[in-house]
């Protein structure tokens, strides 16, 4: 259970109809094999002890006494283990027959769970069969075990408070107010479902899409089992279809008519930091008659499975790139059109450096012009070389410009500059921060002025992984009128300009993947042969980590520790351990440091998930120190 990873299992096993002593041994031994593979929680199919096509038979005291029998022997197997099974069985309660999720762990029966909406159409009839749930909780003796029996129980590792699990039936999902809205709203993180749904064709799609939402929706973990091969084919077939979601991604799912044993990891950690993050979906109308039973779970943790993207921000099926860039693009356009609209300006002016992020602003307010019916030639785009400037990013700066048909406007900052040395008494050959920042505000002051000359706004082009890192001089590339890619990360932004370049072709296209593979760089400090000496990512780290660091710290609210077990594993093969640690303190101390720039940054549309404006997303003092999170980084 390692920074709140748990390991589950949904379980489809090959059984016999009415063949308990059969089936019973089928779930032993798949419960074995989920516990040696480290699942912490294994969830079996609907009725799958007695098989959920009996009909009649669940009539028959001989079927449901020795189901008992079964889950007694069931319950016995997994003593010594601690994990937390869930077994679809018929259990007899006074003069009625339920449809239930027994629930066993360390040997012990710890608690049943009724169905609570039971179908009355289709091929099941399951209202002729067995009883509604009851309003009320109450005890039963089964399985040689006095345990509660209601539909509010809650499971709850003693050792691991947000490893708390509750089942519905089948049906249960589907209802309006389902069961596991109230445990959701009662402290559930993960939701286990034992179903027996038959397959018809296009139902599959259905299923995995209402997995997805109900647990995005409830910003939990969803564990889905379903009845496969052995059960009756009278009238249907049943694909033993298991699927495993977590807040909205589907993180395992087993195929078609293959009885397997599916396994993922559970986040329950980032469930718990998502849930505080949007409290005020989970308050009121609570339940007050859920009771909690506590199991131990098993501590010892196996190797992770699951993956994580090295580019979270990134989608990574090319078609869904495409279209995300596609609606990234527009959505900065529209923010920007409107503000030129409100502000009645005639143009827009805009600094171009021949690198990703002025490119890409560049290209959004061409979008908001001719959204807005405005001439391109009012979009003024300014190149400034200075001492760092070197020819191929001069030259595609105005490529660029002549390709889209902006009006192009180059003005030296270097007699200025000079100047400026001169008057604050600075050594023109002291290439310190001094050295570079003036630069960065005179290009600033010239935007402006020429923004005041034609009544026009400046265009901010810094991007969100710059603002997570403080990257730019303040009041210099840090201040605009409007920025359109405050909230579009580094490595997204490669990818837009990718998928622009595939779009336009042509001359356009070509630049643009000339830009793609122009070192990043400020370009503040002299040329050496005429290539860029000033490597960004050589000074703060290499976009990709900080990325990756800065989208599970600020999404997911991820300790450091943790972001950097899965950083390893995420870059095993790229980066070393080492370098992890060392850009993450780097990532941490500059994201502590610099909040000050961020705390008065321009206004900027959000785009993601992600954004840092101190106005909306993310409030943090400018004072806060970093220690205690410096001190979580291994190494």
């Amino acid at each position: 259970m390692q920074y709140g990873f748990i390991k589950v299992c949904a379980a489809t096993v090959p059984i016999k109809v009415a063949d308990v002593d059969y089936n019973a041994k089928q779930i032993i031994n798949a419960i074995k094999e989920s516990a040696k593979n480290d699942s912490r929680l294994t969830v079996f199919p609907e009725l799958c002890v007695s098989a959920c096509t009996c009909g009649d038979l669940f009539n028959q005291r001989a079927l449901t006494e020795n189901v008992e029998k079964a889950i007694e022997q069931i319950a016995a197997s997994t003593e010594g283990i601690s994990t937390l099974v869930f077994i679809g069985a018929p259990v007899v309660c006074g003069s009625k027959l339920y449809d239930c999720a027994v629930a066993v762990s360390d040997g012990k029966v710890l608690g049943v769970v009724p169905k609570s909406v039971l179908s009355d159409c289709g091929e099941l009839n399951e209202r002729r069969y067995f009883s509604c749930a009851p309003k009320e909780n109450e005890e039963i003796r089964f399985a040689g075990f006095q345990v509660p029996f209601g539909t509010n129980l809650i499971f709850r590792a003693a050792n691991c408070k947000d490893f708390s699990v509750a089942a519905e039936i089948g049906e249960d999902l589907f209802a309006p107010y389902s069961p596991s809205i109230s445990h959701a709203k009662n402290g559930a993180n993960i939701i286990v479902n034992l179903s027996s749904g038959s397959e018809t064709v296009g139902k599959a799609e259905y299923r995995r899409d209402l997995l997805r939402v109900q647990s995005a929706k409830l910003v939990c973990g969803y564990v889905y089992a379903e009845a496969g091969d052995g059960e009756s084919t009278t009238d249907c077939v049943f694909s033993g279809h298991n699927i495993v979601c977590e807040n909205g991604a589907c993180l395992g799912e087993s195929r078609l008519f293959e009885n397997s044993l599916i396994y993922s990891e559970i986040d329950v950690d980032l469930i718990a930091n998502e849930r505080r993050r949007v409290a005020s979906r989970f308050s009121g109308n609570k339940e007050t008659n859920h009771k909690i039973i506590e199991f131990i779970a098993d501590e010892k943790s196996g190797a992770l499975s699951r993956n994580f993207s090295r580019t979270p921000f990134v989608p990574e099926d090319e078609i869904k790139l495409k279209e995300r860039a596609e609606l990234i693009l527009k959505i900065q356009s529209k923010g920007l059109e409107k503000r030129l609209m409100h502000t009645c300006a005639k143009t827009a002016v805009i600094g171009i450096s021949g690198g990703l992020d002025s490119a890409l602003a560049l290209l959004v307010t061409c979008r908001a012009f001719v959204s807005a019916g405005k001439d391109l030639k009012n979009i003024i785009a300014v190149t400034m070389p200075g001492f760092g400037t070197t020819d191929k990013t001069k030259n595609n700066s105005l490529r660029l410009i002549n390709c889209l048909g902006v009006t192009g406007k180059t003005v030296s900052i270097k007699e200025s500059v000079t100047q400026h040395f001169k008057d604050i008494s600075h050594d023109k050959d002291d290439l310190d921060v001094t050295y570079e920042n003036a630069q960065a505000r005179m290009r600033t002051l010239v935007l402006m002025d020429i923004a005041n000359q034609t009544g026009g706004l400046v265009i901010g082009t810094g991007d969100l992984s710059e603002l997570a890192l403080g990257w730019a001089t303040y009041n210099g590339d840090h201040m605009s009128m409007y920025g359109v890619n405050c909230s579009v990360p580094k490595t997204l932004i490669k990818h837009i300009i990718s998928c622009e370049a595939s779009r336009l072709g042509g001359e356009c296209g070509r630049i643009l993947a000339d830009i793609l593979d122009t070192e990043i760089s400020p370009e503040l400090l002299p040329p050496k042969d005429g290539e860029i000496s000033q490597k960004t990512e050589d000074l703060v780290g290499p976009y990709i980590l900080h990325d990756f660091f800065l989208y599970h710290a600020v999404r997911h609210g991820f300790k450091p520790d943790k972001i950097q077990f899965i950083a390893e594993k995420t870059f095993e093969g790229l980066y070393d351990k080492s370098t992890i640690s060392k850009w993450l303190k780097n990532f941490y101390k500059r994201f502590f440091a610099q909040q000050f720039k961020r705390s008065c940054v321009p206004d900027g549309v959000k785009v993601g998930s992600v954004s840092l404006s101190p106005r909306g997303d993310w409030h943090m003092p400018s004072d806060a120190v970093a220690n205690i999170w410096l001190e979580l980084i291994k190494y």
